[in-house]
């Protein structure tokens, strides 16, 4: 099972997407529609011992420390993994500009680091702020060079301004620094952001910088020697791991047979908040309707995705997200052109599977990347 663990509520960025965006949220409806326990703790109040007993059910078990920003609360970090010790994996999800705050004997026992960024300086830098790329690339060069050897996730974000998923993902391979990537789309997830005339355009142009993206991976594909996991990527003979299409390839294949929703929210994977409570995914984290249970749960509620039954999709896509389909702050049309933007990645990966069908997919699910967008 994976456990995304709320270090803190706290953020040390205020990106466009995300601290300026939930700023406007109030308005929105959402709390009409869920039941929001406002009284929680910024910092995470997780009894470590009890933790661990709770984990210890688990013998597979996976923490991906999470927040807000999760290294505004490295003390706590390195408590539960003292106390944890080495009986489970941990992952982390990151900004990235406190990585060189965290002392390497404990950064080095994480297998995995999600960082985000959006693409090049430029991008970055306007997303997330001035100076963001910058001190994310020396962070990752900084633990690098101090014996990190786990997979860096670029954890990108392709916002409703710029639609230009391939030269992006260009920018983050000529970087040499990242062992792969996954991208979110920034849509569907406030009231006041859909405006037709606007979102039409961008899909069209995204969608063609999908099918341009896919392409590009072909032609990798053809040519890989190797296993997904051999090196960084930008290095000659390295298979791409662009996780949507792993992901994607995967149930297209039958290599995956689970149907549901391809992040494992509500069933492969849970988080608990900052008091112990424990929800269907990190971004349900205090909302009521979506409480699973508690560290002393011996079995916790699985929440699934019904709206979506009748779609040709589902037993690929599963849903997209749970917030998003619960939360439905879009309407219909916008709606549509999320899942229309999906069945097109799904279709441009169907025609390469021949390509497709020797190659080694395999790739650890559930951890945090985003498989469809």
């Amino acid at each position: 099972m994976y456990w995304h663990l709320l270090m803190t509520e706290k953020c040390n960025s205020q990106c466009r997407y995300c601290y300026e965006k939930s700023m406007k949220e109030f308005d929105n409806g959402l709390g009409e529609k869920f039941k929001f326990e406002f009284d929680v703790p910024c910092m995470s109040e997780v009894d470590s011992k009890k933790l661990k007993k709770f984990i210890s059910q688990d013998k597979d078990a996976v923490i991906i420390f999470y927040g807000g920003e999760p290294l505004l609360n490295i003390p706590k970090i390195i408590e539960i993994m003292d106390e944890l010790g080495n009986s489970v994996k941990y992952c982390m999800q990151t900004n990235g500009k406190l990585l060189n705050e965290f002392p390497s004997e404990y950064m080095n026992r994480l297998s995995r680091i999600l960082v985000s960024i959006d693409g090049d300086k430029k991008r970055t830098d306007f997303n997330r702020g001035e100076g963001n790329y910058d001190k994310v690339i020396e962070n990752i060069k900084f633990i690098k060079n101090n014996g990190y050897k786990g997979e860096i996730v670029a954890r990108m974000t392709i916002d409703q301004d710029f639609p230009d998923l391939f030269e992006q993902v260009q920018n983050i391979l000529e970087l040499k620094l990242f062992d792969s990537i996954h991208w979110q789309l920034d849509v569907g997830f406030y009231k006041n952001d859909f405006e037709e005339e606007k979102m039409k355009s961008f899909f069209e142009k995204y969608n063609a910088s999908v099918k341009k993206l896919v392409g590009f991976w072909v032609e990798e594909v053809s040519t890989a020697r190797c296993t997904p996991n051999c090196g960084v990527l930008g290095q000659t003979g390295n298979l791409l791991k662009l996780y949507p299409f792993f992901g994607i390839a995967n149930r297209l294949l039958g290599r995956d047979k689970e149907t549901r929703i391809q992040c494992g929210a509500g069933y492969a994977g849970y988080a608990i908040t900052t008091n112990g409570k424990i929800a269907a995914c990190p971004i349900l984290n205090n909302i009521k309707d979506f409480y699973c249970g508690d560290l002393d749960s011996k079995k916790l509620k699985e929440i699934k995705i019904e709206e979506c039954s009748d779609c040709e999709v589902k037993n690929i896509c599963g849903g997209r997200c749970l917030y998003w389909r619960k939360a439905k702050l879009w309407p219909e049309v916008g709606d549509k052109m999320v899942c229309d933007s999906i069945k097109f990645l799904i279709k441009e990966i169907r025609e390469i599977l021949p390509y497709l069908e020797n190659v080694d997919l395999e790739y650890e699910r559930f951890f945090g990347p985003e498989i469809i967008p």
